[in-house]
């Protein structure tokens, strides 16, 4: 036994990395332990029993990763009595940092003996069927076995012998179960063993206890299968960190980083902890925590977090959370976690398994002790049928059925920028039938852009912004932002090229006009941005705007698929003209978009329409959904009826309900609940739309990465702010609700037939353990792992939705 490391601070439930230890709590001492060789739910029941005492206040075990959590009182009872009585239970606790994966499993003792009773008992075979000649008889004892004396033949020697190699930790778990009172399946292989050897039928015990012993190693390699997935993602924040102190480099433990130093981090090296790049840029990537393939460029005050890759360029990181705090160590707990609370399926198996093996117990005991009497032949016969039937009664295939399912399952979600904190919520998922989106930051980027400027009079488009920039820079409304960004991105000369400041420091007069715009001097004249209406109060015909014969040079491509065409300008005595009142405005507006005027009291000078633009892949995402058999995709938003109408049909969902407060967003969710059969998803940013993820059979939340609340209220949080990943969760759970349910109907399907040729002799105590323990345990473990090959389907590069810019 290794010791296990103390550690004091909070427990919010995400706090602490994997390798764990004990964590102070305000009810009680957290301590978590790995047991390796706990990798079944009777395994986790005997566990559960052995630490049911004074002085624990709750128990979670995890038998597909091999931990327990579990929180004490420390003044009733220490780690060493907790851990004590976990190996008196028959299961050896490891040092707190492991992975539960056994590289050495096929060279481990139990692996060698199980080699060599099987070699022996082949020996026996060959004296027994192949050789008869060579098979000498040493002794005949008689009047011990109630079905007749014992014959000692060389055979049955070695047939003994495989049963002592074999046998003992089956024996040996066997009596911990039955100290624990435990029908589980090593008291029953325990209990055949046994009876086979009283009856002198030493050649089922040698079968039993070789091939058992065989499924238990195989077993253990397809749980360790899954159990790699995990380590995986534990490995991939770095173990040390290069910490500049005093001005120099010193390598260190990264759990001895405090936050607030800096760190060193060169090209080809991952980010040891969550910080902010402070000195140097480059190009890291970040698709062990998001998912995106594509590298973020870095520049001093970028986010990083731990776990992701420099790929090229020095950086220097402050530390923002400690190793136990950052990002990833949060994921991998929460994804080790992911089988703490049962699913649906879980239940259902429990429940069918705790009926079923006594029944089937039963079975075996009254078809060996009746079957003689009842149908009549050969007693010997008879026994091997319930033994055979007893073998049967073992519900190991269907019971990790799901456990498997649901870590394959949440591991690959993992990988790809995907979190989903538990079986259940994975499970939910695989069942919807509708989706509900927030609009901005989901459907929408979250931030105004400029999509449009028209230029006026004789103005040129990068006029006509760079004069907006200019007198919108000291606004601070978002429309404002979105002008200034866009002049700034594109480099627009102020008015005249030289008069205007580009730093806006020496624009005077500026005053904001409430509801209405701005008004500012910019080179010793009166310039206006704000509404159409401001400009009809200033007494302009915004139904005759005058444009140049060419029409200026339009800064913002308009490739809109969905929009309407822009209307072609008509001929006037002083050249062309738009009407902006009946055809532009309502147009852009239509779109919605917001429209900004700009000019001087006289003169009209352009206009330059602003947008939470939609994001490229929102209308594939929404087709997607639809393949993938969502019945009805919903948007939802406290934005007004008609930008919210045009952003609806240009992605194409179902239906739009907009200006809703968070109270009606929670209504709306449950009406959609209440009209479809299947269960509702809840897409948004998860902090202001908690309510609505909360309301919703699922809650979705986007851009989680280095998000605490974000990752601690929803049930599914995509790392990265991609949408695209939605369609993934949808697929990754369907497909994951098929193999749970896969695996269950196979194993009860092939449980059911073993169980009703036992007793008719169409099946023997090989077969039983081959095909009902050995192979259905393999093949649902098998058919579990190959949920990690689904991977995000990605939208076609030429395809842009309706409200992009260019």
């Amino acid at each position: 036994m290794s010791d296990s490391r103390e550690s004091t601070g909070p427990d919010d439930g995400t706090a602490g990395r994997p390798s764990g230890g004990v964590a102070e709590r305000p009810d009680g001492t957290q301590l978590r332990l790995a047991v390796p060789d706990m990798d079944c739910s009777s395994c986790a029941g005997k566990v559960e029993g052995a630490l049911d005492r004074e002085g624990v206040l709750s128990v979670d075990t995890r038998p597909t990763t091999g931990v327990v959590v579990l929180t004490y009182d420390p003044e009733l009872t220490d780690v060493e009595a907790l851990t004590a009585a976990v190996e008196a239970a028959g299961y050896a606790v490891e040092d707190a940092d492991s992975d539960g994966v056994a590289d050495d499993l096929f060279t481990s003792p139990r692996a060698i003996a199980t080699a060599v009773g099987g070699v022996i008992l082949a020996v026996g075979l060959a004296l027994e069927w192949l050789l008869p000649g060579l098979n000498p008889t040493f002794a005949t004892i008689g009047g011990v076995g109630f079905l007749g004396p014992w014959g000692v033949t060389g055979a049955s020697v070695a047939f003994l012998l495989a049963i002592a190699v074999a046998a003992p930790p089956i024996l040996r778990n066997g009596f911990y179960s039955l100290r624990g009172l435990s029908l589980d399946i090593d008291l029953l292989m325990s209990v055949g063993i046994v009876a086979a050897l009283l009856v002198d039928l030493p050649f089922e015990a040698a079968t039993l206890a070789v091939l058992f012993s065989v499924a238990e190693l195989l077993e253990r390699y397809s749980i360790d299968r899954a159990r790699t997935s995990l380590r995986e993602l534990m490995e991939l924040s770095p173990d040390e960190a290069v910490v500049i102190r005093d001005g120099d480099e010193e390598t260190v433990p990264a759990e001895s980083v405090a936050t607030g130093e800096r760190l060193a981090v060169r090209p080809g090296e991952r980010v040891p902890l969550d910080g902010v790049v402070r000195e140097g840029s480059g190009a890291v990537d970040e698709s062990p925590i998001t998912g995106e393939s594509v590298p973020a460029e870095k520049e001093p005050g970028d986010e990083v977090y731990a776990g992701s890759i420099n790929e090229a360029g020095y950086l220097e990181i402050e530390a923002t959370a400690p190793a136990s705090e950052s990002t990833i160590a949060q994921v991998v707990e929460l994804v080790e976690a992911a089988n703490g609370e049962e699913t649906r399926a879980e239940r259902f198996v429990d429940r069918f398994a705790s009926v079923y093996t006594p029944i089937v117990v039963v079975g075996a005991i009254a078809t060996a002790t009746l079957g003689p009497l009842l149908v009549g032949g050969g007693a010997e016969t008879w026994f091997v049928r319930g033994l055979t039937l007893l073998v049967v009664a073992c519900p190991c295939a269907f019971v990790i059925s799901t456990p498997v399912s649901v870590v394959s399952g949440v591991t690959a979600a993992a990988r790809n920028g995907v979190l989903i904190k538990g079986g259940e919520h994975l499970e939910a998922a695989g069942d919807v039938d509708a989706v509900a989106l927030d609009k901005t930051g989901t459907l929408t980027r979250g931030e105004l852009s400029v999509t449009d400027v028209v230029p006026l009079g004789d103005r040129e488009a990068d006029d006509v912004l760079a004069c907006a920039t200019a007198v919108e820079r000291r606004s601070e409304h978002p429309v404002a932002a979105a002008i200034v960004a866009r002049g700034e991105e594109v480099g627009a000369e102020p008015v005249d090229g030289e008069d205007a400041p580009d730093d806006g420091t020496e624009v005077t007069g500026f005053e904001a006009l409430t509801g209405e715009g701005v008004r500012a001097e910019l080179d010793g004249e009166t310039h206006y941005a704000g509404k159409p209406s401001l400009f009809e109060q200033l007494g302009f015909d915004l139904t005759h705007a005058h444009v140049r014969s060419d029409g200026g040079s339009v800064l913002a491509d308009r490739d809109d698929e969905g929009a309407d065409a822009p209307a072609e300008p008509e001929p006037c005595d002083h050249g062309q003209y738009l009407d902006l009142a009946s055809e532009t405005i309502p147009r852009l507006q239509a779109e919605g978009k917001t429209v900004v005027l700009v000019g001087t009291e006289t003169e009209l000078e352009g206009v330059i329409a602003v947008a939470d633009t939609v994001r490229p892949e929102a209308a594939w995402v929404v087709d997607r959904l639809h393949e993938l058999g969502i019945d009805r995709v919903a948007m939802l938003t406290g934005d007004n009826e008609r930008t919210a109408r045009a952003i609806g049909e240009r992605v194409g969902v179902d239906e739009v309900r907009a200006e809703l407060l968070p109270d009606e967003k929670v209504a709306a969710v449950r009406e959609l609940a209440a009209e479809t059969e299947g269960g509702v998803a809840m897409v948004g940013d998860g902090i202001n739309d908690a309510p609505a993820l909360a309301a919703a059979d699922v809650g979705i939340a986007m851009g989680a990465a280095g998000a605490d609340t974000a990752i601690e209220t929803a049930d599914v949080a995509l790392m990265a702010d991609d949408l695209t990943r939605l369609p993934y969760v949808i697929d990754l759970s369907s497909r994951a609700s098929s193999t749970i349910r896969t695996n269950i109907g196979a194993s009860l399907g092939v449980k059911a037939l073993l169980a009703a040729g036992a007793p008719l002799g169409y099946v023997s105590v090989a077969m039983a353990v081959v095909v009902g323990d050995m192979g259905m345990s393999l093949g649902v473990t098998g058919n579990a792992l190959r949920l990690g090959n689904v991977e995000p389907a990605e939208p076609p590069e030429a395809e842009a939705p309706p409200g992009t810019d260019s």
